[in-house]
């Protein structure tokens, strides 16, 4: 069988791009194709043109050191050297009306006495609020951990699986521990996609996946092209939707993964027209919006920027930019410039790793791979490790 590409990647967020560049690395003719018009999926830093390229981040914000697959890409790609540290800033809640400190919610003795128990307690197969009201308290998770989760993965925290939140990871001295870069983040998938050995098309729509033989054909609006291997880097909803004939047992296993919607509030400020102290950001308790992140991690001399995540139908637009404004102490006609973007995060339940195995035991010694932010956790080293294992499964000799 010929074909037009050795490996086609479904989606260009950082789980796809990833999956690219592994191939890539290995020798493999990649194609991605993205739907929308850009890159990165929830990879935003969104520019403004007219504050002379002034970036705020408008969906993940933080590298650690301890991304050790991410380390690797930027090692290849010469990036490593370009990180930029970011700022010691902190964050406050949004509570009543008011911004307060974080230990102004913690119950200190009910820690004190809980947390013995994050040494012997089992995480897996439990949901967060089971084991963090476990090992900090109940009404340390109740007044606290619940809304600071929630910030975490812009959904309510509850039921989220406790294994997928929070993952142990060996650090690289030799990087900053908490890094961006001087353009955003944005320049990770930029870089990638742009790296000789992989091509990248946006604006594609898929009608159809099809087996053919080993490989698959996949059809978009404009032209049927031919693979040996195929991932689909796709929310779940997305991946049930695209699965080829044959894979049934593979749809079944991820069909009831859920999808949250965020609607974010991307706010610019010029520094002179905001009192409020540098923050890293807002932990919201019961209010219309999970979180706001702020771009005072990596100062700009004119402006500030804030990204606010809310709740999806909570208030309607002009609504949110007054509860943005009044939880930032200023108004509307402060604003320097503003940007809406809607972001799509998965929706995880306990009981998921058993799902994702199931998933993995009907995909064994096929040319498809299924990755995405929905399998380890959201953040972009839990993304790329599966991207990464997956790589490993179709392409290692």
């Amino acid at each position: 069988m010929s074909t037009d590409f050795d490996h086609i990647v479904i989606g260009a967020g950082i789980s796809g791009l990833g999956s690219a560049h592994f191939a890539a690395r290995r020798g493999r003719r990649t194609l991605v194709l993205e739907s929308s018009d850009r890159v990165g999926g929830c990879i935003n830093s969104q520019t403004f043109p007219e504050l002379g390229g002034f970036w705020t981040e408008a969906g993940g914000h933080t590298c650690f050191n301890s991304y050790g697959n991410l380390l690797s890409i930027l090692d290849d790609l010469g990036l490593t050297r370009h990180v930029q540290p970011k700022g010691k800033v902190g964050y406050l809640l949004w509570k009543g009306g008011q911004r307060a400190s974080i230990l102004s919610a913690l119950h200190l003795w009910e820690a004190m006495r809980s947390i013995p128990k994050i040494f012997s307690a089992p995480k897996e197969g439990r949901s967060v609020s089971a084991y963090y009201g476990d090992v900090l308290g109940r009404r340390n998770y109740r007044d606290l951990l619940r809304h600071a989760f929630q910030a975490v993965i812009c959904q309510p925290a509850d039921d989220y699986p406790a294994e997928a939140l929070f993952r142990r990871k060996p650090r690289r001295k030799d990087v900053i521990k908490a890094f961006t870069f001087s353009t955003g983040l944005s320049a990770i998938p930029a870089t990638i996609a742009a790296q000789q050995g992989l091509e990248v098309r946006t604006g594609q729509q898929i009608s159809v996946i099809e087996r053919d033989g080993d490989g698959f054909r996949v059809t978009t609006g404009g032209e049927t092209l031919s693979c040996g291997s195929l991932t689909l880097a796709v929310p779940p909803d997305v991946a049930t939707a695209l699965m080829p004939a044959g894979f049934d047992a593979a749809r079944a296993a991820i069909t009831d993964i859920g999808v949250a919607e965020i609607e974010t509030l991307v706010l610019a400020f010029r520094t002179s027209d905001l009192g409020l102290k540098p923050i890293a950001g807002l932990i919201a308790v019961d209010e219309a919006f999970y979180s706001a992140v702020s771009r005072d991690f990596l100062a700009d001399p004119s402006y500030r920027g804030f990204a606010f995540h809310f709740r999806p139908g909570a208030l309607g637009e002009q609504a949110q930019i007054e509860r943005a404004c009044l939880a930032l102490g200023t108004t509307p006609r402060h604003i320097a410039a503003q940007a809406r973007v809607r972001n799509r995060l998965p929706a995880l339940r306990t009981g998921h790793t058993a799902r994702v195995r199931r998933l993995d035991e009907t995909l064994a010694g096929t040319r498809l791979a299924v990755t995405g932010n929905w399998f380890l956790g959201v953040s972009i080293e839990d993304a790329l490790t599966r991207s990464r294992s997956e790589s490993d499964r179709l392409f290692a000799v």
